[in-house]
């Protein structure tokens, strides 16, 4: 019989993220703690969830158009005209999307030809080099750096360009390292991407969640709107990760033909979670404000626990998670997991999930309780000081 599969899928190694979810799943044992998924422990607000429930009793279970609910577009018109004083137009260069998930496959797909070069930092987001392959494009790898706080140098950028770049994907506020990209950081990379005519497809899907001043997207730059999709989503903004909804803002010209692959894929994204939307854009500054200082109490907690275990860990400013350094150990990333989660019945994930130059590195999400912290803080306190005393 021909073989059924795609070589290319096959290929494609599964998420490692997913792996050890699934591992703390197969343990069903009550005491395991999971600091791995980067989902946050709140609910959804009420007031979001109760425009959902209206917009079911009005009966509006109707597909919306294909880029959206025009009401949900301007209201991320204005959004982005407040956060980031940059003005789009609803009609033609805002797509809702099912997450920021889809918005980086079909805004590849929209974008390259096979051979295009595709510059993905590392550490990063799962999703990006499979959707650069499934979509044609050769991925090229940029290793960040522990010593630059990971975060995207223009040399970096420069010395990964060839004739063949054609997209810089930029992954800030990092998961999983929770790096971000400050003004004069952006302005450096903006620089070298309109030497070399690039095109950015950036991801701002953490962009509430900072703790060092406000969030500052590449589109503020000077001649970066033009080049740049911007995705965003209400997933961990505000606890909206099962309501599957996202969007990207850019020129006419991309969205248009990003809209022709939703519109065959996917129709339009879930009608309830748009309405939905709309409220939580319009009354949802002040549980951002709380949620983000919830996290950054966690935050800052976490990183006085490994200063106190003498474990060495860069202080990051964005997203949900801490990328603390295990090289000390003589352990790959993999096996100081598997075995944390074995003996401290603790699962983390490993820095390579993200990337090999995430190895030597662990991600932990701190998008849980206090409570589950201090817990899973005291058993990582002993499990090493345990590696150190065999050491």
């Amino acid at each position: 019989m021909r073989n059924p599969l795609s070589d290319t899928i096959v290929n494609i190694k599964p998420s490692g993220i997913r792996k050890f979810f699934d591992i703390v799943s197969e343990m069903n044992d009550p005491e395991v703690i999971s600091l791995g998924v980067g989902e946050p422990d709140f609910d959804t607000p009420w007031h979001i969830r109760d425009e959902g429930i209206y917009s079911l009793e009005r009966g509006r279970t109707f597909y919306t158009s294909n880029s959206g609910l025009m009401e949900l577009r301007k209201e991320i018109c204005s959004y982005m005209q407040r956060r980031q004083n940059v003005s789009y137009d609803a009609a033609h260069e805002v797509l809702i999307t099912v997450g920021g998930s889809e918005a980086i496959d079909i805004g590849l797909r929209a974008m390259v030809d096979s051979g295009d070069e595709v510059l993905i930092p590392q550490p990063s987001y799962v999703s990006y080099e499979p959707c650069a392959i499934l979509a044609g494009a050769k991925p090229v790898i940029i290793d960040l750096k522990a010593e630059n706080e990971f975060r995207l140098t223009a040399q970096e950028l420069e010395d990964a360009i060839t004739e063949k770049t054609k997209i810089l994907i930029l992954p800030f506020p990092n998961n999983p390292t929770g790096a971000i990209m400050e003004r004069k950081d952006l302005e450096a990379v903006a620089e070298v991407v309109l030497k070399h005519d690039l095109y950015v497809l950036s991801d701002e899907i953490y962009g509430e969640l900072t703790y060092k001043g406000e969030h500052v997207s590449i589109v503020c730059i000077p001649g970066m709107r033009e080049r740049t999709i911007l995705i965003n989503g209400f997933s961990k903004a505000y606890a909206m990760t099962g309501w599957r909804l996202g969007y990207a803002c850019g020129p006419a010209n991309i969205i248009q033909q990003m809209t022709k692959i939703h519109q065959f894929a996917i129709m339009c994204a879930p009608t309830t979670s748009q309405y939905a939307a709309v409220d939580a854009l319009k009354n949802g500054d002040g549980d951002i404000a709380e949620m983000r200082s919830a996290y950054n109490q966690r935050r800052r907690y976490l990183l006085d626990a490994f200063r106190r275990m003498g474990l060495e860990c860069f202080e990051p400013y964005g997203a949900f998670y801490v990328f603390p350094c295990i090289k000390e150990f003589g352990m790959t990333s993999d096996e100081f997991a598997t075995k944390f989660l074995e003996e401290e019945k603790v699962a983390v994930v490993p820095g390579t999930a993200f990337g090999d130059s995430g190895e030597g590195f662990l991600r932990i999400s701190y998008a849980y309780s206090l409570e589950n912290l201090k817990v899973a803080i005291g058993r990582l306190e002993r499990f090493v000081a345990k590696l150190r005393s065999l050491g």
